[in-house]
């Protein structure tokens, strides 16, 4: 050994300390001995300044502080206002440190950018190791230089946005559509043929399209505006400043956008987590976090140090805090492990996204589009032919020339397809999912995409949350365990269970069968009942508010279930106030006007209980409130507290049978508090406080290591137990879904006992069914083969428990890929990109994110899922209407098609005009049709299975049904218009061969008597197939709109008799026949609309003619329906049994792939329990 160069190094080294030393002695004295109240916040976050040096992972044993100024962490001065201790004092906080490792020396090297740009597993390792891994001191934090370098590397903290469709995009994709694309061609060959025309009205036609194509554009360009909004509300998520350590120094207004891994931040309760972070160390003996937003629960989750699995699920990484969520409760310090896109929101966008890409049409708009390419190939075929079987007629000599020929019947082309396209049918669907909007708003749907309606109809599964959606997400306390007095073999006390009024915060209730009632039940509380409420309302920092009309919590919801208790316990002689303001805290506010709080000993890990110190203020001694899990506070119990007051000893026997009680309530499950007490002398010390300052500088209290001894010889009081409860509608609505054949599938955050028995609350399962083949935790179930997934997809009801967000996309898609229509419901962001990825996506609108809104298609105002059911049944019916108008609106078309086809192969006169066929098609078909949705709903509607997606909307028997009726359309009216000219004289022969008219001898003298107004005083005789034309048309067009009025009010239902369902049960559709027949009487009988459209007047007997032709389509209607409801009845008996026989074959692979789950997960506990607090 060599002493001297020892000696002088010994000497350098205390030399280089001492500055150091010096500077932490202030710090350490202000963290001594400072109180105060929090500092402000300031963009999220808060930092007390640059003051101070040091390490706070080197901690000395705990050290008692003030809860602002540095706060007593190892020298380093600590943000303003983040101390908190494990008890608080009249608001005022100390700072209580755990011990943690030994500071560590790292040295600051520069590393590849690339090592930040991989997620690293901060949470399967120590603080010490996560600081090592990103290379940054725990002292001093990052330099500026390499926070850029960082930067660089990594980017912004920011959401990527997602690429923007430009307007030009969006006008395109308008013309994507089939029907649109046809109608653009149909307006091009018009407004070409109109060049060539001389009439100055040939241009309306093509105008018309036109202004059709445009409205249609403009309607969808503002939808696509409308829909985008979800990246906007992610970002509200996360806050503008972070509090961080750079240089040594505290930085509370850092952009957050600038964070990068590496970092060292500070937050504490009400700030948002700026980005993902692994948790350092804490501040407060305390520190919980709000995740609600990631994981769909509504419970804090408390953090700690202790390094987790490294497979550990979101739920399970209790040393994490992450991007967007709220801090609850308590102060710490974090490191920065993942930023921007790579941050847990940031996967949550990025799977917003990818839905977004993955999203299919709606079954309707797939149907539509089938239906759209058909319709081209059959006019374009129809089309062409009719042109060519028309080549013979081009040289005629009433067209003048070939060319002229050849254009004329280019434009009878035209005219079949115009007749051929339902120009009216964008429109009359827009109408009608509108209206179903309406109505689904009475119900308490709110729907932002419109196709969004139709799709219910045909929803196969929805997959619902729990919390909120099938649960009140209103902690409630529906048990209630009190003792009473019992004999030796009871071990001196017995236990009694009431169960408690209420499924939610709404405090009218009572505990039933607790209080006597009568004339003898006296005006005061059983001394042991009173101290249950007594404790409930004192051990209690949260409140129940009366606003909006509804009774809201403030606190933790476990807490807030106390609260209600209390107020259903009543108090005997205190009638209950009627104003809901005073009501919803009346008997709580009288058990803590008895009392003053002297202190408050927090909840801590180990202990699982909290408890306060209280003094009457009516003199007597002090006592102790404590709350806390049974399994820990019934053994630092000695004694019990009957109901009547009377404290008996605690005996082993006795204990072992309360903790029996609290298992088999567990079990349901219910989350267990024991309620204990500890007075007077029995407190030591602390029986001697009697004020707040007292309490402060009480040794025992502030030293969280002694809360355990104080909690210990306690009294127990009772035992309350608390849940979630099920919605009361619930239970009816998944009845209903069971006989509507609509599967319901439970995914949740929550643990799976607690799953299943809501589940079998709500007969998702029976009370006594087996569900180890129907409950499976995310991880068992996605480890299965993808074989053995998709079987049990097919099956029933199911369960899926801890589940992810990812977990929840991944289900919906394959889903979809199993040809189900799933419906998701959401409230949290976790849940927004199955909500996207979705058939449905349902937001809950109460308790629901923004992020979830903007992706869901609709949005429920009461956050119940017997309004889904409501909006599926409500969705059923406006398909059903969809598809009467759809069909009505067809089958004129095929009429329409039939009387221009046969006309041209017969080498008639055109019956109808372009002009004639694109008004019907606009005009008059289109009130009935949107009428048609107003159709009542078919009272069987959630009787019958839902329908399947590749269902067409036109059956191949509706097909046969509407060509036959069309076809007769087509006969009747080419035969008025036929019959108009063999009453004038005109032959067959001449009709069919019109074109040669001006060949024919003297012998052709048709009548032309009272066409003086169309013809003029000196009438060519060929004019009865020129200007004459307008008088046979106007016959032809009468009974053409006249059948079709006929038919509308037939259509009130697709399938059942006009005599069983006439057509006034629909009253809008009187009017919707009355008004397009109105239309047409004045385009009939006003001069200016005579020209226009090329029509003349009718005389009455011209009516009758019209009755006579038009009025047999009802008749051959009535048979056809009758037809068809033979045929469905026997397609139904056929499906049923095929659907049975498929639910064997599925049942019976799932319950193999079950077995094989349960074998693998032999003896594995659940990774979840519940603590008291």
């Amino acid at each position: 050994m060599r002493p001297l160069p020892l000696l002088v190094h010994s000497a350098a080294l205390l030399i280089s300390l001492l500055p150091a030393f010096l500077v932490s002695l202030p710090n350490l004295a202000r963290a001594t001995t400072n109180t105060g109240s929090n500092g402000g916040r300031h963009g999220g976050s808060s930092c007390w300044g640059n003051r101070g040096r040091g390490s706070f992972l080197a901690q000395a044993p705990v050290l008692p502080g003030g809860s602002h100024g540095p706060g007593g962490i190892g020298g380093l001065a600590g943000p303003r206002g983040s101390g908190g201790s494990g008890i608080r004092i009249a608001g005022r906080g100390g700072a209580a440190i755990p011990p943690t490792s030994s500071p560590s020396t790292l040295p600051h090297v520069p590393v590849p950018p690339s090592d930040y740009t991989r997620h690293y597993p901060a949470h399967a390792v120590t603080p010490l190791a996560a600081l090592r891994h990103f290379v940054v001191s725990e002292e001093k934090g990052l330099t500026a230089g390499e926070a850029q370098v960082r930067l660089a590397a990594v980017g912004l903290n920011e959401l990527s946005p997602p690429k923007q469709t430009s307007l030009l995009e969006l006008v395109v994709e308008q013309f994507e559509d089939r029907l649109v694309q046809i109608l653009v061609m149909v307006a091009v060959v018009s407004s070409v043929l109109s060049l060539f025309e001389d009439d100055p009205t040939a241009f309306v036609e093509p105008l018309v399209i036109v202004m059709i194509l445009v409205i249609n554009a403009f309607v969808g360009i503002w939808q696509g505006r409308s829909a985008e909004g979800a990246l906007d509300a992610l970002k509200k998520l996360q806050p503008e400043n972070a509090c961080v350590l750079r240089e040594g120094r505290w930085l509370n207004d850092l952009p957050a956008r600038e964070l990068v891994p590496g970092d060292i931040i500070f937050v504490r309760v009400g700030d948002k987590v700026p980005a993902d972070a692994r948790i350092l160390a804490l501040k407060t003996t305390t520190f919980s976090c709000d995740e609600g937003s990631l994981t769909g629960e509504s419970a804090s989750v408390s953090k700690f140090l202790d390094p987790v699995s490294e497979e550990a699920r979101i739920q399970s990484k209790t040393n994490m805090i992450f991007s967007g969520t709220m801090i609850s409760n308590g102060a710490a310090y974090a490191l920065v492990v993942d930023t921007g896109a790579r941050t847990e929101i940031g996967k949550i966008n990025q799977g917003v996204e990818q839905a977004k890409q993955e999203q299919i049409k709606t079954p309707l708009a797939q149907k539509l589009d089938e239906f759209g390419n058909q319709l081209t190939y059959i006019i374009g075929g129809i089309c062409l032919a009719v042109w060519c079987f028309s080549y013979p007629e081009f040289s005629n000599p009433v067209h003048g020339t070939t060319l002229k020929g050849a254009l004329y019947y280019a434009k009878v082309a035209v005219a079949l397809g115009v007749a051929a396209i339902p120009e009216g049918l964008p429109a009359v669907i827009t109408l009608c999912l509108s209206l179903g909007t309406r109505r689904m708003a009475k119900r308490n749907v709110i729907v932002r995409k419109l196709p969004s309606v139709e799709t219910l109809g045909c929803t196969t599964v929805i997959c619902s949350d729990k919390t909120g959606t099938l649960t009140t997400n209103q902690m409630t306390c529906v048990s209630l365990v009190t003792l009473a007095e019992g004999g030796k073999a009871e071990g001196g006390a017995v236990m009694s269970e009431f169960a408690v009024e209420g499924v939610s915060y709404n405090p009218s209730g009572a505990v039933e069968g607790l209080m006597p009632s009568g004339p003898g039940a006296g005006n005061a509380l059983p001394k042991g009942i009173e101290d249950i409420a007594t404790i409930a309302a004192l051990c209690n920092e949260a409140k129940i508010v009366f606003q909006d009309g509804k009774f809201e919590r403030i606190g933790e919801p476990t807490e807030a279930a106390l609260k209600v208790l209390v107020e259903k316990l009543h108090i005997p002689g205190e009638p209950r106030n009627e104003d809901p303001f005073v009501a919803c805290s009346q008997y709580s506010k009288y058990w803590e006007g008895k009392y003053a709080k002297l202190a408050t000993l927090e909840f801590s890990r180990d202990r699982k209980s909290m408890s306060v110190l209280c003094r009457p203020w009516n003199g007597g001694g002090n006592k102790l409130f404590v709350k806390g899990a049974p399994d820990l506070l019934v053994a630092r119990c000695t004694r019990l507290r009957l109901a009547s007051g009377k404290t008996v000893p605690l005996t082993n026997e006795m204990r072992h049978r309360i903790m029996a009680k609290v298992e088999s309530m567990a079990v349901r499950p219910l989350r267990c508090l024991g309620l204990a007490m500890k007075e007077g002398g029995e407190l030591g010390a602390l029986n001697k406080v009697s004020t707040e300052e007292e309490a402060a500088s009480s040794p025992l209290l502030r030293n969280p290591a002694q809360f355990g001894q104080i909690e210990s010889g306690l009294t127990l009081v009772g035992i309350c137990g608390i849940k979630d409860p099920a919605r009361p509608e619930a239970a009816r609505a998944i009845l209903q879904c069971r006989e509507a054949g609509v599967r319901v599938i439970m995914i949740t955050g929550d643990s799976r006992e607690t799953a299943v028995a809501i589940a079998r609350d709500v007969h998702i399962f029976g009370r006594e069914e087996d569900v180890s083949r129907k409950a499976f935790r995310g991880a068992d179930f996605f480890g299965l083969s993808e074989q053995e997934q998709r079987s049990i997809l097919r099956s029933g009801n199911l369960i899926f428990c801890r589940t992810e967000p990812q977990d929840k996309q991944q289900l919906v898609k394959m889903l979809q890929q199993e040809g189900e229509v799933p419906a998701m419901t959401g409230d949290g962001v976790n849940d927004a990109p199955a909500l996207q990825q979705a058939a449905i996506g349902v937001a809950m609108g109460i308790t629901g994110t923004e992020v979830c809104k903007q992706a869901a298609d609709m949005v429920l105002a009461d956050d119940n899922f017997a309004t889904i059911v409501s909006a599926v049944e409500e969705g059923r019916c406006i398909y059903a209407n969809m598809q009467a108008f759809i069909c009505f609106l067809i089958s004129c078309n095929i009429g329409e098609i039939l009387t221009i086809f046969g006309a041209t192969v017969l080498g008639l006169p055109e019956p109808l005009t372009p002009l004639h066929l694109l008004w019907v098609n606009l005009v008059t078909d289109g009130p009935p049709a949107t009428a048609l949705g107003f159709n009542p709903p078919d009272p069987d509607a959630m009787l019958k299975p839902p329908r399947s997606s590749t269902e067409p909307i036109l059956s191949r028997w509706l097909l046969i049904r509407y060509l036959i009726t069309g076809a007769y359309v087509g006969f009747a009216t080419v035969g008025i218009f036929v019959q108009w000219f063999l009453r004038r004289g005109v032959t067959w022969k001449e009709l069919t061969h019109w074109g040669h008219c001006v060949n024919w001898e003297d012998s052709f003298a048709p009548d032309l008597g009272g066409l003086t107004s169309l013809l003029g005083e000196h009438p060519d005789r060929c004019d009865v197939f020129g200007p004459a034309l307008a008088s046979p048309q106007t016959l032809a067009l009468s009974v053409l709109v006249t059948m079709e009025m006929f038919k509308a009010l037939s259509a009130v239902s697709l399938d059942n008799s006009i005599l069983r369902v006439p057509p006034w049960k629909n009253p809008w559709l009187l009017g919707g026949v009355a008004l397009p027949f109105s239309i047409h009487l004045a385009v009939v009988y006003f001069p200016f609309l005579n020209q226009v459209f090329g029509v003349s007047s009718m005389a009455d007997s011209d009516w009758l003619n019209v009755l006579q032709w038009a009025a047999p389509i009802l008749l051959l209607d009535e048979v056809l329906k009758a037809v068809g409801r033979y045929l469905k009845g026997k397609e139904s008996d056929a499906r049923m049994q095929e659907r049975r026989q498929r639910l064997l074959q599925v049942s019976a692979a799932a319950m193999e792939a079950a077995g094989h789950i349960k074998e693998n997960r032999e003896g594995t506990p659940d990774e979840f329990t519940q603590e008291g607090r």
